[in-house]
């Protein structure tokens, strides 16, 4: 089935992109999205499942692709109503389409691969797609963004494949070539310690362009910015899920080596770096897009620091990846339909969003409310048991810094979004406000709604999977 997938996904693709027809490539794009739903739920009937070799729907692989089909199909109504509303080139409409539905493909491949090279192939993937889909204003700023993008992401695609070849090293002394991930965490034991440890070094370092994560993390943020709202939600959720599968994979293999507490090291300081720089930025950024940006790159951090943190923190820095998705997407959702109203990102250009669009104000403020993990939000509950088992690892100097960063990032994302639901706007011509349909909001109640449900109420189903993805991590 995966093969029929990729075939028919990268076809569909192909033909989006020298289709012309506006009407044909709605239609295309509805056949995508029901294939790829359809795959979804083969793979859920079909979980651990080897096909090709290469890709096995083990349980993470399961939850994540599952977040990504969710998230998939209000991208594409989106990205509808946003190519209506500019009334794009059929050209441009046509290379869009074909970029998004080779992004979702090729992250879906990336989720259910089962080898470190495979896997290398697909997420470079995600960087082409990803570079059409920044650069679809062809605009001097959104060329910029691309270049800078494709240059981050080469850097880091460059230093994952060095660290394959170090794996690769650190394998004779195993006895075997093999670099699927079964095999690697079969032979943790056996492989050697000194290559090991430059292969983390660098497999960890190129992912952290994808999670946005410190060192890598600025090839995210122009990225989101530049790109149109519907491609940034894709960008700052289910793209940021590849980053952190690719991290999680080969952690896995490392916790049952001698290098298990020299890599919780590495993982801890990038974690507590990406926490203040997203703190410093927030304090000062005045573009929504970038605010958000931000925003991932604080919870990236934290999901890290689940993983330092072991225990519990297994299972909540898991939970904290699928929840923080659902939350970006819809903020990025809304911010297409804020720049609708008042045709900027600045901060200074907006105010009394209440006022001109009442159903996207509500996302707005309770999207904020759970993206700072307060109840009744999901993400309180997962960062909740992050910081708990940072208590019960002993790192309770820790515990104080990140708690003391998130409440500067509280106060600095709060004053933002409330001087834009609240405070009036300056210069601003009400006649001209475009009116929005609360229909569009929609997407985002149910996203939102699934936070608060996946995190207070999570079915057994949910809590059985993520269980099964950490079951390898030491306990």
């Amino acid at each position: 089935m995966t093969g029929i997938y990729l075939a028919g996904a990268f076809g569909l693709s192909a033909l989006l992109f020298f289709n012309r027809s506006r009407f044909i490539n709605y239609l295309l794009v509805v056949v995508f999205l029901l294939l790829q739903i359809g795959f979804t739920i083969y793979e859920c009937l079909h979980i651990n499942k080897t096909e090709l070799n290469y890709f096995t729907a083990d349980s993470l692989a399961i939850l994540l692709l599952v977040t990504s089909t969710i998230i998939s199909i209000p991208a594409m109504y989106h990205s509808y109503v946003y190519l209506s509303s500019k009334q794009d080139n059929p050209r441009h409409t046509a290379i869009y389409f074909a970029a998004m539905t080779a992004l979702l493909t090729a992250i879906s491949a990336v989720y259910l691969s089962n080898h470190i090279a495979v896997t290398w192939i697909f997420v470079e993937l995600t960087t082409l797609s990803a570079s059409a889909l920044i650069y679809h204003r062809r605009n001097s700023r959104s060329l910029e963004g691309t270049w800078k993008y494709v240059f981050v992401c080469a850097i880091s695609i460059m230093l994952v494949f060095i660290g394959i070849l170090f794996v690769s090293f650190a394998l004779p002394k195993a006895g075997t070539d093999d670099l699927s991930f079964n095999n690697l965490f079969r032979k943790a034991s056996e492989l050697n310690q000194f290559w090991l440890r430059l292969a983390f070094i660098f497999i960890f370092t190129g992912f952290t362009a994808k999670l946005g994560l410190v060192p890598m993390y600025t090839a995210g943020i122009d990225a989101k910015d530049k790109a149109p709202s519907p491609a940034g939600a894709l960008l700052s959720s289910v793209l940021m899920n590849v980053g952190f599968v690719g991290i999680f994979r080969f952690y896995v293999v490392v916790a049952h080596t001698s290098i298990h507490s020299w890599a919780n090291h590495v993982i801890l300081i990038s974690a507590l770096l990406s926490i203040f720089v997203a703190t410093v930025y927030m304090t000062k950024v005045k573009n929504i897009k970038r605010m958000f940006a931000y925003s991932s790159i604080e919870h990236a951090g934290i999901v890290m620091l689940g993983l330092v943190a072991g225990g519990v923190g297994y299972y909540a820095a898991v939970l904290h990846i699928i929840l923080h998705a659902f939350v970006k997407s819809s903020l990025f959702f809304q911010q297409g339909q804020i720049y609708r109203i008042y045709k900027s990102k600045s901060i200074y250009d907006v105010g009394n969003y209440f006022k001109y669009n009442l159903t996207g104000s509500i996302v707005v403020l309770l999207a904020f409310f759970f993206a700072t993990a307060m109840p009744p939000s999901g993400l309180f509950i997962s960062e909740f048991l992050i910081f708990l088992s940072l208590f019960e690892a002993n790192y309770l100097w820790l515990l104080i810094v990140v708690m003391l960063l998130l409440t500067v990032i509280i106060w600095a994302f709060g004053k933002n979004i409330f001087k834009l639901l609240f405070s009036p706007p300056v210069d601003f011509n009400d006649d001209e406000v475009e009116r929005i349909n609360p229909a569009e909001s929609i997407s985002q109640f149910i996203l939102l709604g699934l936070v608060v449900y996946l995190g207070l109420n999570p079915p057994r189903e949910f809590v059985t999977l993520i269980r099964e993805a950490v079951k390898n991590l030491p306990q």
